[in-house]
């Protein structure tokens, strides 16, 4: 693979309402995204850091020092023949996600322009629409999110994801399910409870949730082992999840019975989709979750949706759903059924709407490769 030039770029972009999650609440992101370029096409990544620690160890801060003073010198001269060359070539960087998987994610892009095929062919993906679900986080009240609930459930969308912490988890979730008894729900805890809540997770056994994601620690896999052996509700492993080995050891040990895989998080696409075929291999379905990712992240999280273990609808709501104004046209819509179209079209299949991206550029550094 030819490449030119490497291109950091941060934007800030404000959401269309606040999202609480038992960690804390989210308005406004900076955004790292990453243009590689080989002097024809352009290859476009999105690095889905904060600029706080709280969902992870990375922010924007660190993945733009890591990629500027590591990961570039490591690709400069580097023969790379496929993008899945880039996981070996950045292996003797520990951890460090978000930052390799930003750049791993423009250089499939601009791999599979060079290859006039969809980002989506060249993974292998086989469908042509992937089920979208809808993540809601902690509201005031459950009337509230009843609510939301039953617009989101009229406008189409075939998962609900509930945020829980406690004290708003199981009443919480008991009246929501009586208010939609065939709707698809799930809970999502963001690691905010232990094995002491054993009780309460048993309880939720009653309501027939699709899963509970991350109910314990964010690096846990053991109490997880034991929960998953105490309850019959599927254990959903997110924060847990950050290599193919990670998820080998959790199935292993018997700690989930399916895995959220989200791309910055493991590192890349490639190691996205080896941990896909291990759960495939092991009957362990997944879905995409999302990081309040612009255009660029979420298009990337459609094509790796189209593999054919991606069973469960994933966190890949259309660009309205956070965002006034995307920086990608098209933005990415949601049918009537609740499906997003995987796009045909070369890379990622979208087009980038510079003039708004450069009037919320904050930062811009190109470095030639």
């Amino acid at each position: 693979m030819k490449i030119t030039d490497l291109t950091l770029r941060t934007v800030e972009m404000t959401m269309k309402f606040p999202f609480e999650t038992s960690v804390g609440v989210t308005d406004t992101r900076e955004i790292l995204l990453i243009e590689v370029t080989d002097g024809e096409y352009v290859g476009y990544g999105e690095c889905v850091a904060d600029i706080d620690p709280y969902y992870s160890e990375e922010t924007v801060e660190t993945a733009i020092h890591i990629i500027k003073d590591f990961i570039i010198p490591r690709l400069k001269g580097a023969s790379i023949q496929h993008p899945s060359d880039i996981s070996s070539l950045l292996a003797p960087i520990r951890r460090h996600q978000m930052a390799k998987g930003g750049v791993e994610c423009a250089l499939w892009d601009l791999y599979a322009k060079q290859q006039a095929k969809s980002l989506s062919e060249v993974l292998g993906g086989t469908k042509t629409e992937v089920p979208v679900g809808i993540s809601i986080g902690i509201q005031k009240d459950v009337e509230t999110l009843i609510e939301k609930i039953n617009v989101y459930v009229n406008e189409g969308y075939q998962k609900i994801k509930i945020k829980i912490k406690p004290g708003f988890d199981y009443e919480i979730l008991k009246q929501v399910r009586e208010a939609f008894p065939a709707v698809s729900i799930m809970a999502d805890a963001n690691s905010a409870f232990t094995l002491q809540d054993l009780e309460l997770f048993k309880k939720m056994d009653t309501l027939d949730l699709l899963m509970i994601e991350q109910p314990l620690a964010y690096d846990d896999i053991v109490d997880h082992s034991k929960l998953q052996a105490a309850i019959q509700t599927p254990v959903c492993l997110d924060e847990s999840i950050h290599s193919f080995e990670d998820a080998r050891k959790a199935i292993e040990l018997g700690s989930c019975k399916t895995i959220n895989i989200k791309i910055g998080r493991v590192g890349g696409l490639f190691e996205a989709k080896r941990i896909h075929d291990l759960c495939a291999e092991n009957n362990i379905p997944v879905w995409c979750g999302g990081m309040f990712e612009t255009g660029i992240g979420r298009a990337h999280n459609v094509a790796i949706s189209s593999l054919h273990n991606f069973s469960i609808p994933g966190d890949t709501a259309p660009s309205a759903r956070y965002w006034d104004k995307d920086i990608i046209e098209p933005e990415i819509t949601m049918s009537e059924a609740g499906t997003v179209a995987v796009p045909t079209e070369q890379g990622i299949g979208i087009t980038v709407d510079q003039t708004h991206v450069d009037s919320i550029t904050k930062r811009l550094e190109t470095f030639s490769m």
